[in-house]
């Protein structure tokens, strides 16, 4: 997010979007905002949209088949004249929570549900902080907290998306429709140890970080195994060692843990079993260890009745879909507390995800548009 490439992406797009004609503005957040004028202006909007930033070393789909979707659908609501409520494609700034550890930036910031006083704290890997980067785009705190919209203002949000894992191809489903999005808590946990060489310290005398963070690491696979019949799933998907030398024992080691599910008691308890699991190695090591929860949200609903708005849609166009929770999180959740919300998944080959090999077929994103063209046109009709 706000990357070099991002930033190039963003641009593009918004001139994209001035070629068609829309009304395009970059809120205090840094979201875009494209908007189809309806005949009424006064009436409330029906928003659509995704992300394009992206994961390290990521897929080409992921948030940005979101955008591309609500482009084509926007420029054939076009064709088919005026509607009567307004239609916004958003782009949401900064979905991805890989650079600064905080997920859908943009859209906690569109419904005010954004703590922007943590902004100072979180920084990347090169020890930047996101006040420092939103400031080089021209945006604020203060900014930031601008961007929120008001409830009473938006009629309805629709995000297309891929969906990330295996359901959709192994029940030959070209549309998902989602039911409810896990929520994800997520931690750094910093072990500290006492870095020494490694020649002349014994066994039994040391202090490693790293032996300490494997055994947490273990730890997180053993307890999410217990809960996985709630759905719950738990990851180290990062892990710093320092001093980092061959000859060095580890005197520090930092990690990353994503834990996320659609039983939110089940997530409660398996962040209690980790930090019980973590005190007790702690003391066993004798290498001291602190846990910062970075976020922690809860299991979010979508709108029962754009639900069934999308699944009438697709039996019109004997379009073969099913119900299904996204383990992944999305713009559409942050949304989902202000506004009636849907989330419309397509399959992704293999489930592959995050990944250069993601990959889609051309047959399920001409069903997803034409899907998500007609859901906005009867919203805003």
């Amino acid at each position: 997010a706000f990357s070099d490439s991002d930033i190039q992406a963003r641009n593009y797009i918004v001139k994209f979007l001035q070629t068609m004609g829309l009304l395009v503005r970059v809120d205090g957040a840094g979201n875009i905002i494209a908007r189809l004028e309806g005949s009424d202006p006064e009436q409330t909007v029906v928003m659509t949209g995704s992300h394009l930033d992206t994961v390290p070393e990521g897929g080409k789909y992921d948030g940005t088949l979101g955008v591309v979707a609500a482009i084509q659908a926007v420029k054939e609501l076009q064709k088919r004249g005026p509607l009567t409520h307004p239609v916004e494609i958003v782009i949401f700034a900064a979905e991805e929570s890989s650079r600064f550890g905080v997920a859908t930036f943009g859209s906690k910031a569109m419904t005010g549900q954004l703590h922007v006083h943590t902004l100072s704290r979180l920084k990347d890997e090169n020890n930047i902080t996101f006040k420092e980067v939103i400031e080089q785009q021209g945006l604020s705190v203060a900014s930031v907290k601008q961007a929120a919209r008001p409830a009473k203002t938006i009629k309805s949000f629709v995000e297309l998306h891929i969906e990330q894992g295996r359901i959709l191809e192994r029940q030959k489903n070209s549309i998902g429709i989602v039911d409810s999005i896990a929520a994800p808590t997520r931690c750094k946990i910093t072990v500290d140890g006492v870095a020494a060489h490694s020649g002349t310290t014994p066994m039994d005398e040391r202090q490693d970080a790293l032996v300490s963070a494997a055994m947490i690491v273990l730890a997180v696979q053993e307890i999410a195994l217990a809960q996985s019949h709630y759905g719950t799933v738990a990851t180290v998907g990062a892990l710093k060692v320092q001093p980092g030398a061959v000859n060095v024992v580890p005197g520090r080691a930092e990690m990353w843990v994503d834990i996320r599910g659609i039983d939110h008691d089940s997530i409660i308890a398996t962040m209690q079993e980790l930090k019980d699991a973590i005190s007790a190695i702690a003391d066993a090591q004798e290498t001291p260890v602190s846990i910062e929860v970075t976020s922690a949200e809860r299991p979010v609903a979508m709108d029962e009745e754009m639900a069934e708005l999308i699944e009438g849609i697709c039996r019109d166009k004997k379009v073969a879909y099913q119900r299904l929770h996204s383990g992944a999180g999305h713009d559409a959740m942050n949304l989902a507390h202000v506004t009636p919300s849907g989330l419309i998944l397509i399959p992704c080959k293999d489930g592959v995800s995050h990944n250069p090999e993601e990959a889609v077929a051309e047959a399920d994103i001409m069903t997803g548009i034409e899907v998500l063209t007609e859901v906005l046109y009867q919203l805003a009709r």
